[in-house]
């Protein structure tokens, strides 16, 4: 006769050293436990990394720690300040082509096409520097963000 379902669950605990009876834990309770063991050790490996990182910072001098924050807000206020000087650039730049291409009765809607067709251009190396247009430090910049840019392209 095959054993029954009933009968394949049952375990035989063994009596402990003082004679008590242990409780069993039911088999998933045991793969839970695993589970959460694992689970708390790499949480654990994780607090550890981060205390380390934290060890790395505060084992500089306090005037090292603060000199990189300095260095780190004059770029920010650099890149601020590109960042300003650029739109208002493209701000000019634009007026100044609209204003050409109405005095050669051009809609703004064709200037428009025409910039983001030379936009493509360079962004797909069909000519890549517009007829020299564009520095080379330019078309590395736009090399390395190329796969944003073509996103905005579209």
């Amino acid at each position: 006769m095959p054993p029954s379902s009933e009968l394949s669950d049952l375990t035989i605990t063994q009596l402990n050293p003082d004679g008590s009876m242990p409780v069993p834990t039911p088999p998933d309770a045991a793969a839970n436990a695993a589970a959460e063991a694992l689970q708390r050790e790499a949480q654990l490996e994780a607090l550890k990394a981060k205390v380390d990182d934290l060890q790395e910072i505060l084992a500089k001098p306090l005037n090292d720690i603060l000199a990189e924050h300095d260095k780190f807000k004059e770029m920010a206020a650099a890149w601020d300040s590109f960042g300003a000087m650029w739109m208002l650039s493209q701000r000019a730049m634009r007026r100044v082509a609209l204003d050409l291409a109405a005095t050669q009765g051009v809609s703004e809607e064709e200037v428009v096409a025409r910039a983001l067709a030379y936009a493509n251009q360079v962004l797909n190396t069909e000519d890549e520097d517009l007829g020299g247009t564009i520095a080379p430090a330019q078309l590395a910049h736009i090399a390395r963000h190329k796969p944003f840019l073509r996103k905005q392209f579209r």
